[in-house]
């Protein structure tokens, strides 16, 4: 019967396999073959190189647009290969105003996402420990809590970039709103289930209410608020991409849809699978995060 070091191989071999079958599969059904000029009379090759549809090598030979090939469909990976490779060269290059390197982007996603996530989390915190502990008031603010919840953090953008009048500071705010319900909720939750025994011996041990936030409430709600966190991470993490394509705000949302707009097929890719690096460097840290602050029974 194999072991734990034995599953996690297995399991390591069956995803590299299924990547590569991917790769392969994707490589196969986006391969092109190349011009052919066969077939075609002088003036017919002329008008095409005319029409830009293909250009000559240094050779003499033709060969089909690539400049034109971008928007034909969906591209290969080893187009995407070359995007990135491009891109990850001048990862620390400012050009201009708008055109900043890869690197740069990500930093502005993240810091984004960071301020958003962090100010959600404690706000969130801090009003579910007053609702949890408090079950009227809890009983009153739920059904808020529960009509506002539900609500895409991108429907509050128009009302936010209204209101505070700066793209940069809105995006925040986004984030701010995909973040704070679910934590709040769970926080609020965790802290009302909390076990009455916990509470009674910080009553008999006469601790301030500051040493029984830390010591007795926050220890025993720490599952079900990490919960909580983890769930607003994966909503902010959603919502912070969006909102920079809409708001047209420097990150990784913004070079997707500017490569968009550019009909680069394969930097909408190259974008998207950074998104999905990021997300996942930025969940890992996270997770590692929670399992130094969760609470055991």
């Amino acid at each position: 019967m194999a072991g734990p070091m034995g599953t996690r191989k297995d399991a390591l071999l069956i995803s590299v396999s299924l990547l590569v079958v991917f790769l392969v599969a994707w490589h196969l059904f986006t391969l092109r073959p190349g011009f052919d000029p066969k077939g075609f009379t002088d003036e017919q090759l002329q008008l095409m190189e005319f029409n830009g549809d293909i250009v000559r090598t240094p050779e003499g030979a033709y060969v089909w647009n690539p400049e034109k090939e971008k928007v034909k469909g969906v591209p290969g990976p080893l187009a995407v290969v070359a995007k990135a490779k491009d891109e990850l060269s001048e990862a620390f290059v400012i050009k201009g105003t708008n055109d900043h390197g890869i690197a740069y982007l990500v930093l502005y996603t993240v810091t984004r996402f960071a301020g958003g996530f962090l100010a959600a989390s404690v706000v969130a915190i801090l009003l579910g420990i007053l609702l949890g502990l408090n079950k009227v008031l809890f009983q009153a603010v739920n059904p808020f809590i529960q009509i506002l919840k539900p609500i895409s953090p991108l429907a509050w953008m128009p009302l936010l970039l209204y209101t505070v009048k700066d793209p940069k500071w809105t995006a925040v705010l986004v984030v701010f709103m995909a973040a704070v319900w679910p934590t709040l909720a769970t926080t609020a939750f965790g802290v009302n289930s909390l076990r009455k025994d916990y509470l009674h011996v910080a009553a008999i041990l006469q601790l301030s209410w500051f040493k029984r936030l830390y010591k007795v409430i926050l220890p025993g709600a720490a599952p079900t608020i990490v919960n909580g966190l983890r769930i607003s991470f994966g909503s902010a993490l959603v919502a912070v991409v969006p909102a920079e394509m809409l708001l047209g705000e420097l990150g990784v949302g913004y070079l997707s849809w500017i490569e968009w707009n550019n009909l680069d097929i394969a930097g909408v890719i190259f974008a998207i699978l950074v998104v999905g690096a990021v997300g996942v460097i930025l969940d890992s840290g996270f997770n590692k995060l929670a399992s130094l602050v969760t609470y055991q029974e």
